[in-house]
């Protein structure tokens, strides 16, 4: 035994040593008798340490070792810190310029402006308070809601627009079952009437003016456009209805799209379950002209949306007409003067464009929760006529969209054929529009319209980017004035005398 522990002793010291230095070789221990009997705890061997305890050493070693190097690297870190610091400061000094455009430049891709917009506000605000309040200070308030009440209920007929308007509500009161073909000769004897029933009145009434006469027609052809409409999307709820009768339950003959509705309950409905007057009378008032079964809707009203949408409506400035006969002149003063009006004409027709399809549309629509608010989109940036004509008037070309151009591709007819129809109906209802009110028929709004197919096909073909866009506006700036122009002096002719 002897032996054996004096050749053993060397070899646990030499294996000691070797692990001490790092290794972790595992070693069988040998338990000596004389530690069982003194009941003490041997010590630790090498075959005794357990790997855990090991690399817990290791890892011990490692922290002081970069608890060591840390100050050394922070010291480097700090003195390439300040090196770098100084570096950048006598760069500052010695060049303050880079390689930039500048903002209002199209290269620069700047987008905001928004500032720009709000000095637009505020010099539309200043320029007319003056105006508004001398008059107020002069005459008072000269529009009194309860007085006008109380002067249309005490005589009537002495409003006959304010009639004809109120009137239109009788022509989609009708509320029954009937067959197919009765309700389609039913439909054209209304829509028929939508147009000439108000025509009608306006050329016999001598006391409609002009601008009644042009409010009232745009009611009615509103409304015809509505009822067109509420016509064809029930008639396709029929035709689905029908072919999926066997397999489907009335509930679900024609399904509805799901839509996001907010917080607010709008229970969706299906055909026929939407034949009712609440349904179709919220359309007649809702700011679209195409039908849907379930509209998606807000969750709420924003009575702060509706303020502001408010106060921008009575906020358009008065613009007093001061226009002179032009009989008075002769034909080379008259044409050389046609150019003078053209830029406020313009600014006219802006004004009507923000309050009637920002202010007034977002109005109605957040007072009656209607959730579709793209009444436009920006026409401002068209570079060919007919991307203007699609979006700056969005609900029309909606309408003209999904009811006249696509049925017209389905059933055949080639694409500039369709669009060619489509500017000739918007054509037939410019000059409707004018001609009706003012009595007289001479079709500048007609041509004009008719121009435009020309007028798309150069622009698109020969004319691109800011090209076109400078084609559209010029189209804008010039055309509409000369065919309002073209009115305004027949009209003066023919009511005020004979040129001479």
């Amino acid at each position: 035994m002897s032996d054996r522990a004096e050749m053993r002793g060397p070899v646990t010291r030499r294996r000691r040593t070797t692990i001490s230095g790092g290794g972790a070789a595992s070693v069988k221990q040998a338990n000596g008798s004389k530690w069982h009997e003194a009941a003490e705890k041997p010590p630790l061997c090498p075959g005794k340490v357990k790997p855990v305890e090991v690399s817990r050493q290791a890892n011990n070693n490692d922290k002081v070792d970069r608890e060591k190097e840390m100050p050394k690297q922070q010291q480097l870190t700090h003195s390439s810190r300040k090196e770098s610091g100084t570096v950048e400061d006598i760069n500052d000094r010695l060049s303050c310029h880079i390689l930039q455009e500048s903002l209002l430049s199209s290269a620069s891709g700047y987008s905001n402006y928004r500032g720009i917009l709000n000095w637009c506000v505020v010099m539309l605000v200043l320029s007319n308070a003056r105006l508004f309040l001398e008059n107020l200070i002069k005459y008072g308030i000269l529009v009194d809601p309860i007085q006008v009440v109380s002067l249309f209920l005490k005589d009537p007929y002495s409003w006959p627009a304010a009639c004809l308007i109120i009137g239109m509500l009788l022509f989609n009161c009708f509320n029954g079952t009937i067959s197919e073909t009765t309700g389609l000769i039913f439909h054209i004897f209304n829509l028929a009437a939508l147009l000439i029933f108000p025509s009608a009145t306006v050329l016999t009434v001598t006391s409609l003016t002009p601008v009644g006469g042009v409010l009232s027609l745009g009611v009615y052809t509103v409304l015809f456009l509505k009822l067109y409409s509420y016509k064809d999307t029930n008639r396709w709820c029929r035709e689905i209805r029908q072919a999926k009768a066997k397999r489907l339950t009335r509930s679900y003959s024609c399904p509805s799209v799901a839509r996001s509705n907010g917080s607010a309950v709008h229970t969706h409905v299906s055909y026929p379950g939407n034949l009712t007057h609440r349904d179709i009378y919220y359309f007649v008032f809702a700011p679209t002209l195409c039908y849907e079964l379930n509209f998606p809707r807000s969750s709420r009203i924003r009575k702060r949306f509706l303020l502001r949408r408010l106060f921008e409506m009575w906020m358009v400035p008065t613009i007093q007409n001061s226009m002179k006969p032009f009989q008075s002149q002769p034909s080379s003063s008259s044409s050389s003067s046609s150019s003078s009006p053209q830029v406020p004409n313009h600014l006219i027709w802006l004004i009507f464009f923000y309050w009637f399809f920002h202010s007034s549309m977002n109005f109605v629509a957040e007072l009656l929760q209607f959730g579709d608010r793209e009444f436009y989109r920006d026409w401002w940036n068209s570079e060919t006529v007919t991307y203007f004509w699609a979006n700056w008037n969005i609900p029309v070309h909606k309408w003209c969209l999904r009811h006249f151009y696509k049925p017209m591709l389905r059933k055949g007819v080639n694409k500039f054929m369709a669009q060619t129809a489509v500017f000739l109906v918007s054509a037939f209802f410019h000059e409707y529009l004018v001609s009706i009110p003012l009595k007289m028929f001479r079709l500048w709004a007609f041509m004009g319209m008719m121009a435009q197919v020309p007028l798309a096909l150069f622009v698109g073909r020969f004319l691109n980017g800011n090209y076109g866009n400078a084609a559209v506006w010029i189209s804008l700036i010039i055309g509409q004035p000369v065919a309002v122009l073209m009115y305004v002096h027949d009209y003066y002719v023919l009511h005020y005398g004979t040129t001479t």
